[in-house]
């Protein structure tokens, strides 16, 4: 299982939101690259970045950043927030980015995507945010109209080769990691996802490495902020030295 260690972009700094929510917002870092270096030197193994400005926005906003980023650390970089058309995700993959995450367009307009990983194969990653079982877009603000498990089977069979699951209300809280809906999302779409919300400790990334097959990484953010867990603790857990 991988450890993907998060830093979310707004107004150029490194900032956390409770979930998905921007009136809850807290700013751990004002340089984002000097935390994507100390993610990197304590083992982060791929680093998940999202530009929460491009999310509000509908393009990227924070790319000269991110850039910055992808020349600084050596740990592959995979970035969401505000990706809608094909000529945004080659400059992105241009720019040194590793995978990028379709959010919003996966429901809005998923012969885009369909046609995005025809070009690019599994550089494409599609992001499923869910309330209550229910897809959300536009930053989390809006329902999208589908449930979790059908978007994600319909991305299964547009070629979409991995899926990030994040439960938006547990995102930012520290309450815990919906394992249960992440492996019925894999079990659903039969390939790979990633779990992400609500990690606040190591018997999360314990309870997903028990819950198996399908879940193939975790996002870990706030967490790592707050101390509540280091990155050496989570990769303990993922070699099974946690019980």
């Amino acid at each position: 299982m991988i450890i993907f260690p998060a830093i979310d972009i707004r107004g150029g700094k490194c900032v956390r939101l409770t979930e998905g929510r921007f009136d809850q917002e807290t700013v751990f870092a004002d340089n984002p690259v000097d935390m994507a270096l100390r993610w990197q030197a304590e083992g982060g193994q791929f680093l998940h970045v999202v530009d929460l400005d491009g999310a509000l926005a509908g393009k990227p906003v924070n790319l000269a950043i991110i850039a910055e980023i992808v020349k600084a650390v050596t740990m592959p970089v995979q970035l969401g927030g505000g990706i809608r058309t094909l000529d945004t995700i080659e400059t992105i993959l241009q720019a040194g980015v590793s995978r990028v995450i379709l959010g919003s367009v996966a429901v809005k307009n998923p012969d885009l995507v369909k046609e995005a990983c025809r070009i690019y194969g599994d550089k494409i990653v599609v992001g499923i945010d869910a309330r209550d079982g229910q897809a959300a877009v536009e930053g989390w603000g809006i329902t999208g109209g589908i449930g979790a498990e059908e978007l994600a089977k319909r991305m299964a069979g547009a070629g979409v080769s991995r899926i990030i699951y994040t439960d938006i209300s547990r995102d930012g809280t520290l309450s815990g990691v919906n394992a249960p809906a992440t492996a019925a999302l894999a079990k659903a779409a039969q390939i790979p996802v990633i779990a992400s919300g609500g990690v606040g400790g190591v018997q999360d990334i314990a309870e997903l490495v028990k819950a198996g097959q399908g879940i193939e990484g975790v996002i870990v953010g706030k967490a790592l902020y707050t101390g509540a867990l280091t990155l050496a603790e989570a990769l303990k857990a993922v070699r099974g030295e946690v019980k």
